[in-house]
């Protein structure tokens, strides 16, 4: 006799997915852009949760995420480079003058 495996029932309790809010926030500090791009996915995630859209907020937590640590990249990188042209002693003035080199 074979059984077969049945899931256990439903709670009713809304599924567990991170919405990865801090980091869409802390984004907007490095990276405008993609910061507010991920700030409405991660927004999205609750509401699809509690409306039972499961697979939507799985998508919108994970382009949340994608947007939130591509912006925290990008931000760095900008952030090293400006650091290195201060360093080297070329600053805004000096790019944005084209008699300066």
């Amino acid at each position: 006799m074979s059984q077969e495996w049945t899931p256990p029932p439903s709670s009713g309790a809304p599924a567990a997915v991170p919405n990865y809010l801090v980091p869409a926030i802390i984004t907007l500090i490095c990276c405008l852009p993609l910061g507010i791009v991920s700030v409405v996915f991660a927004a999205r995630v609750n509401g699809q949760v509690q409306a039972g859209d499961t697979q939507g907020a799985l998508e919108s937590s994970r382009k949340a995420k994608m947007f939130a640590y591509i912006g925290l990249g990008l931000g760095l990188v900008w952030w090293i480079i400006c650091i290195v042209l201060m360093v080297l002693g070329v600053g805004i003035g000096a790019m944005t003058n084209p008699n300066a080199f």
